[in-house]
């Protein structure tokens, strides 16, 4: 699987990028929102998600980490497929798809093309409480982490653990151990704590 691709920018145009790396042309598909952001230098880094199918391997770049997370997490929805989840970041941009979603705005999310009434309300009903129990910038903002508990604390949310809990149990093992441990001793301990 890859991460990203990084190398020259051979080709763009609104739907797709062609990048060199390595002496490969890689055509990416894009939305508009990475075309907007996407600048005329010569090299460019997307972050990329592929999409492997019976009869393609499909290759989609997004600008940003979380704009490739919140990608995911709409194709996650049942009916939502890669061609629509791209279809919904180049309507409208990241921040207002998330604000949509967390406040279960339907008739938002209903004005982008190939998204019905029925659609609308299944990406609410299906991405809102994860939203919602990450937080209102989990997916815009890219977290910059500037303490080990910050960072147990991401780990143990992409675990699966409610943020509240994992919050809790980490304070109780600080107050007990001290503030010296590692990211990886935080989280251990509170896997053994929960």
């Amino acid at each position: 699987m890859y991460a990203y691709i990084d190398g020259k920018l051979a080709f763009k145009c609104p739907t797709y990028v062609v990048i060199e790396a390595g002496g490969v042309g890689y055509h990416v598909n894009i939305s508009l929102n990475t075309y907007s952001q996407i600048t005329d230098t010569e090299r460019c880094k997307l972050y990329i998600w592929m999409h492997v199918k019976e009869d393609a391997h499909t290759l989609y770049g997004f600008a940003s980490e979380s704009e490739k997370r919140l990608f995911l997490h709409l194709i996650s929805v049942s009916g939502i497929g890669a061609g629509t989840g791209r279809m919904i970041l180049s309507s409208i941009t990241p921040d207002e798809i998330q604000a949509a979603i967390v406040k279960g705005d339907v008739a938002l999310i209903q004005k982008i093309k190939g998204i019905g009434p029925k659609s609308a309300q299944r990406i609410i009903l299906e991405l809102q409480d994860k939203l919602k129990k990450d937080g209102p910038d989990t997916l815009v903002a890219v977290h910059q982490y500037t303490t080990a508990k910050e960072e147990a604390l991401s780990a143990l949310v992409m675990l699966g653990f409610a943020k509240a809990a994992a919050e809790k149990a980490l304070d109780a093992i600080i107050r007990k151990e001290g503030a010296a441990l590692t990211v990886e001793q935080l989280v251990k301990m509170a896997l053994k704590a929960m």
